[in-house]
């Protein structure tokens, strides 16, 4: 399952999570829709990681408090892979793949 992060309070607990994903989705955006797949896919294969969309669009405040926080420069679409609230991988564009943050995930182990 994916939930949706629509405003900051909503990012406590993600930064809290032993492991966490934040994905951040434009809707207008053709790479993001295929980039939302494979989040899609990685979610559902891995139910022991919380996974989170933020639409940058509808809500670009929360987008910009996570790039604050995390030192994780903003782009759409991007994946930020999260350790206790300390990100220890990040990919953007063409290289969000489930196939990828499985990877990164297994590689933070």
């Amino acid at each position: 399952m994916i939930e949706e992060l629509t405003n900051e309070e909503d990012l406590e607990p993600v930064f809290q999570a032993e492991v966490a994903l934040i994905y951040k989705h434009s809707t207008r955006c053709g790479l993001s829709a295929i980039s939302n797949r494979q989040v899609k896919r990685f979610a559902e294969e891995n139910t022991d990681v919380a996974v989170y969309r933020i639409d940058v669009i509808a809500n670009r405040g929360v987008s910009n408090a996570v790039a604050e926080r995390l030192g994780v420069p903003h782009q759409s679409p991007q994946a930020i892979l999260l350790r206790r609230g300390e990100p220890v991988w990040h990919a953007s564009h063409g290289s969000v793949r489930a196939r990828t943050i499985a990877r990164a995930l297994e590689a933070s182990d």
